[in-house]
């Protein structure tokens, strides 16, 4: 195999390096007690922060995650009864069963074992597997859910990574993450490809640039002595659960495709703000400036799309909308792209600086965060406190 197909987080269990014994040894018990065997192996998908690049994935432009410490492991056995069995080491998740070859995903209830259905979907999707094996899977996580640190990535990416090893197949850690990406709109989110391109390509020591259309991942040498604080506010938001994420994804879309009829483009072959960049081989400077050219402040109601757009209800709802943002009646437009046109231009900025500045970096992050506060309304109070803090720490 080739460095890039080459998986260091799945271990057969009896390679398991001493050192990593312990890690593995709560799953390992665990797992022998509900299921009355060893597991075959272990693998692992960690969680992410994302330095700079809030929300933009899914429009197309570069983002620069790092994967974090806290993960989510799964001990894995195979069975011949055609079925999945799951069960967690917390016992806040209910154990789970159902058949491998004929099972179904609920994006309007997203629980837990979901995630893993979506894993073992992409996989079976894409790599055409008529015949799955049959599995009996422990999970233990330690990345806070619903915290902002891609929980529910780790979930799907280490169940496609186990899906994939029980099976036998060589799929390259990109194309895992392509698959990935896909494979978590199942459940209803309609992310970009940010949380699974980190979670397979991290490098100790390094975060990464990663790129869209196509995927592609740049190490970013982190600055010796930097030391980055990940702190939670203990708020949680599960983004499957509520069309809060989508309905920014659908704000963005419209947003470009309304850019795009203005100058005379086919709006319809416009789906985000990165491909209209494209389109138009403007600046961002220049993209921020047709914004506030075009675009106006107050929330657009669905009735003036249409009219802007030239369809019916009906046809923007097909063309435009996900099926949990049918009922949206207003959108905000134009907060919303001038914050992925900003935020894109602050990774731009990022991706040139020098990041052993650390006021330069501070900087960055202080004016991308209130962007994603005022403009994207993506955070919350307890966040807006914490960054003042840390602010105020910082000056």
């Amino acid at each position: 195999m080739t460095e890039e197909e080459v998986y260091p987080n799945v271990l057969d269990i009896g390679a398991i390096p001493p050192a990593q014994t312990g890690r593995y040894k709560k799953i390992i018990a665990h797992h022998k007690e509900k299921y009355g065997c060893l597991p075959v192996f272990v693998a692992r998908a960690p969680g992410r922060v994302n330095i700079i690049g809030e929300h933009i994935d899914y429009n197309g432009y570069s983002v620069l995650p790092m994967a974090i410490q806290q993960d989510i492991v799964m001990a894995v056995s195979l069975n011949d009864s055609g079925t999945i069995n799951l069960c967690n080491t917390s016992s806040k998740y209910s154990d789970f069963s159902t058949s491998i070859k004929d099972f179904e995903i609920n994006s309007t209830k997203p629980a837990w074992h979901n995630y893993f259905l979506c894993g073992v979907k992409g996989i079976q999707e894409s790599s055409k597997l008529a015949d799955t094996v049959g599995l009996d899977v422990t999970v233990d996580g330690s990345v806070p859910p619903s915290a902002g640190l891609s929980s529910s990535s780790a979930m799907v990416c280490c169940a496609a990574l186990s899906t994939m090893h029980a099976n036998k197949l060589k799929i390259s850690k990109m194309e895992l993450a392509d698959t990935c990406m896909r494979c978590e709109w199942y459940i209803g989110t309609q992310g970009g490809g940010m949380d699974q391109a980190i979670c397979f390509l991290a490098k100790e020591g390094y975060a990464k640039l990663v790129d869209f259309k196509p995927l592609r991942a740049t190490d970013v040498k982190l600055p010796k002595g930097f030391v980055f604080v990940i702190a939670n506010t203990c708020v949680e938001m599960n983004k499957a659960a509520t069309a809060h994420f989508n309905v920014r994804v659908v704000e963005c879309r419209l947003a470009s495709q309304i850019l795009a009829k203005t100058k005379g483009l086919d709006w319809r072959k416009n789906r985000s703000l990165g491909e209209l960049h494209k389109h138009l081989k403007l600046s961002l400077e220049e993209l921020l400036s047709l914004v506030d050219e075009v675009l106006h402040q107050h929330p657009y109601d669905k009735k003036e799309v249409c009219e802007l757009l030239g369809v019916t209800e009906e046809e923007l709802n097909k063309e435009s909308l996900s099926s949990n943002t049918l009922d949206v009646q207003t959108f905000k437009l134009y907060n919303r792209s001038k914050h992925v046109f900003s935020e894109a231009a602050r990774v731009e900025s990022l991706r040139n600086s020098d990041m052993t500045e650390g006021g330069t970096l501070g900087s960055i992050l202080f004016e991308g965060h209130h962007s994603a506060s005022v403009l994207y309304e993506c955070s919350c109070d307890e966040l807006d406190e914490l960054v003042e803090v840390c602010r105020c720490v910082c000056s």
